[in-house]
């Protein structure tokens, strides 16, 4: 995977550098939250990626569950599972597979890179990185930080974007309350949704559905 350095970065990195020699100065901090990342990746190498997906704000453990319902009328509006994926260009992916409440099936694919940065590969039927042009895009940051934008993926008639709006907020669905969280406004052709993660259990709102059970897989 290309990565890129912002300039101002650079910058920094180079004085830290000089500073370092005079003996007056400690390295420069390591990028965080986007930088460094170029968004989405046209090259993923097979060697910048790991098998599992385990970023703590979007974990995949194969056999995980999670069940949400309109947090107005109660009733049941969607359901995630994990599943092992298929290799996408050399890389192993994991399947987030999601039944809505009409019976509806969609199945992505999702790999994390060795930084921790999870990345969307494909819509199964739909589209899948390396082909046609389609890109993979940023799904969730190893370290969000509040003001981020990215592109989730680059594919034909798809253009969406997540920026990160918040970080620690307190939020309460059916299942629990959590205050360790990252809220996430993600914009497409069809409009705007808010999308709500906590640590340790991954997504625990979508627009108006909040978590209502979880079942973390077998590791």
């Amino acid at each position: 995977m290309r990565t890129r350095v912002p300039a101002a970065l650079a910058a920094l990195a180079l004085a830290g550098t000089v500073l370092a020699g005079c003996g007056s100065a400690s390295a420069p901090s390591a990028p965080t939250g986007v930088d460094g990342l170029v968004i989405p990746t046209p090259d993923p190498g097979p060697a910048d990626f790991v098998a599992a997906v385990d970023n703590p704000w979007f974990p995949l453990e194969p056999g995980s569950r999670w069940e949400y319902a309109d947090l107005g009328t109660g009733q049941p509006a969607l359901t995630l599972t994990v599943e092992t994926g298929p290799d996408v260009a050399g890389i192993a992916t994991t399947t987030l597979v999601r039944t809505g409440a009409d019976g509806g099936v969609v199945r992505d694919l999702y790999a994390q890179d060795r930084a921790g940065n999870v990345w969307w590969f494909g819509r199964v039927g739909e589209w899948q990185a390396g082909e046609n042009g389609a890109e993979a895009g940023l799904a969730m940051p190893a370290t969000p930080r509040v003001g981020d934008g990215f592109r989730t993926a680059s594919a034909p008639g798809l253009a969406e974007v997540a920026t990160v709006r918040a970080m620690g907020e307190k939020v309460t669905v059916p299942l629990a309350s959590y205050d360790t969280t990252v809220r996430l406004e993600v914009e497409d052709a069809a409009g705007g949704r808010t999308e709500v993660y906590a640590r340790g259990t991954g997504l625990v709102r979508t627009g108006e559905a909040g978590l209502v059970a979880y079942e973390p897989g077998q590791q």
